[in-house]
């Protein structure tokens, strides 16, 4: 049983990368937590692993004493002589315990404490695994999807994550080794652990697979000055080039259109609006309502971000977008309240 104990944790730890110390510890802790209740509550239980000589001893430290008062931490001296015949009044007899005599409650009990500890030790693997990528974009493999949740498990280089339902694309359905893009959204520290967000609904997504996919980008001649994005439906992308012979837009599109296509590709079919940014709001707002046409934009003198679009009445639905989205990406697209009329309306 040793050697198949030995032989599992050392396994653990070259799959999971998880250390061999940390993982005796839990199992350590464990083990004394559940068999404690059986003796008193007291600290005397003691679990001992050394691995170099790959044995394993449990045993309780136990009282001899003339009258038992404190049952399970005490022994009387008859008793105790049946285990050391050389036991006396106060002193101390180990008495050896055999993991696989421990009952059922104790069993599950340890096993529940030991699992917990394995997946604590994964999320910090995790988490420093993602410190170095936050904001970033990673390639993540799917290992499973749970069926009750929707949840993903999936697994980025050494370490494993979650990712939630609610942090994928409306409407995708994931597969067990599938190879997806990620956005390491945050890390945060709680109860001691550290916890990766990893999302594929996040704008940042977006913008990460631009600066990997178009050269101009990532050597700064391109820069991406904003994004707004409802995951799965849609995508607008303001872009501005600081080369005057360079188009931002052309750029992002690519030769034949291949460099969206392959973004639209990894982002499930999702629409995206590449939009040229311009200091100017009237243009910046017009290019922003694509692909309605724009007839005039008037700002508010008051200061307030606020303005009116007119668009021709026949353009008016498409300049909205469906329950409002062309018109609400827009606007968090350039950070101006937008109200859209329609000529006939203008004129009026």
């Amino acid at each position: 049983m040793n050697k198949e104990f030995f032989e599992a944790v050392a396994l653990l730890e070259s799959e999971k990368g998880i250390s061999s110390e940390y993982i005796y510890d839990k199992i350590k802790a464990a083990i004394i937590s559940a068999t404690r209740n059986s003796y008193g509550n007291k600290d005397n239980v003691v679990c001992e692993i050394n691995p170099e000589e790959k044995t394993m001893k449990v045993y309780v430290k136990i009282n001899v004493v003339d009258e038992i008062l404190e049952p399970g931490a005490e022994m009387t001296l008859e008793q105790a002589r049946n285990y050391d015949p050389n036991a006396q009044v106060g002193g101390i007899i180990e008495l050896p315990l055999e993991p696989k005599k421990f009952g059922r409650i104790v069993a599950q009990t340890a096993k529940s404490v030991i699992r917990q500890g394995i997946r604590e030790a994964e999320r910090d693997l995790a988490a420093k695994e993602f410190q170095n990528r936050h904001q970033e974009v990673v390639t993540a493999k799917v290992n499973m999807v749970y069926s009750d949740t929707g949840d993903a498990s999936i697994e980025i280089g050494r370490a494993n994550a979650i990712l939630n339902k609610s942090d994928m694309i409306p409407g995708e359905e994931l597969q067990p080794g599938q190879l997806i893009k990620v956005y390491v959204a945050s890390i945060s520290q709680e109860s001691g652990s550290s916890y990766a967000t990893i999302s594929r609904k996040h704008p940042g997504l977006v913008k990460r697979l631009f600066e990997q996919e178009v050269p101009e980008i990532f050597d700064g001649t391109v820069e991406i000055v904003s994004v707004s994005r409802e995951a799965g439906s849609r995508t607008k992308i303001a872009v501005n080039s600081h080369d005057e012979n360079v188009d931002a837009v052309g750029a992002c599109i690519g030769p034949r259109g291949q460099r969206v296509s392959n973004i639209v590709d990894c982002l499930c079919g999702e629409k995206i609006d590449i939009v040229r940014y311009s200091e100017e709001p009237e243009k910046y707002i017009s290019a922003a309502l694509a692909p309605a046409e724009v007839l005039s934009v008037t700002v508010d003198e008051g200061g307030a971000k606020v303005c009116r679009a007119i668009v021709p009445d026949s353009q008016l639905s498409l300049a909205i977008g469906n329950k409002g989205q062309n018109v609400r990406l827009a606007a968090k697209l350039t950070g101006w309240k937008i109200d859209i009329k329609p000529l006939s309306a203008a004129a009026e």
